[in-house]
């Protein structure tokens, strides 16, 4: 596996590293060695599935409030995404910044998102996306957060318009509200 670090610090995407020949190629998606050799927590405890079936359907921005923290790699498996992770670590230089990244069956490139307040979420850019998450955390009701993926002070742009929200991701609150 290749490992790039974004803008923001200790995120990363993650790119296989194939072996091909004329079956096809076969790569390697997870080793916790690999992990720990750049410095990443490589604890699995829980994995999740996301099927969206529009285009234009937004999941987030959530992640989890201490003490449970959680790590996330996700992946997109079937059609595509527009990923969006946001800094709200206080005392990180890209504070309120955020990071973008396209995952798709076809590029298989996955996300890296570390523990802390670095709310997560994506946008389907085809029908019927299915995302694959490896959470380092299991969920924890009553820990969930969130951040409005439309909160002016982050300044996310997506690329669609939004067919499909939940209303608990409408009605986040603003940071500055």
């Amino acid at each position: 596996m290749k490992f790039t670090e974004t803008a923001i610090g200790g995120v990363y995407l993650v790119e296989l590293e194939r072996l091909e020949d004329e079956r096809g190629f076969f790569a390697r998606t997870y080793c916790a060695d690999e992990f720990v050799a750049h410095g990443l927590d490589p604890a699995v405890v829980q994995c999740n599935i996301s099927f969206n079936r529009k285009a234009g359907t937004l999941r987030g921005m959530h992640f989890q409030a201490p003490p449970v923290f959680e790590t996330k790699l996700v992946r997109c498996t079937a059609g595509a995404i527009h990923d969006v992770v946001v800094d709200l670590r206080p005392e990180s230089s890209t504070h309120r910044q955020h990071v973008t990244a396209e995952l798709s069956a076809a590029n298989r490139l996955a996300l890296y998102i570390p523990k802390g307040p670095l709310p997560h979420g994506f946008q389907t850019l085809e029908d019927d996306t299915e995302i694959f998450y490896q959470m380092g955390e299991r969920f924890t009701p009553g820990a969930e957060r969130g951040v409005r993926y439309d909160d002016p002070a982050l300044g996310i742009e997506w690329p669609l318009p939004v067919t499909t929200i939940a209303e608990k991701d409408r009605a986040w609150t603003l940071l500055d509200a």
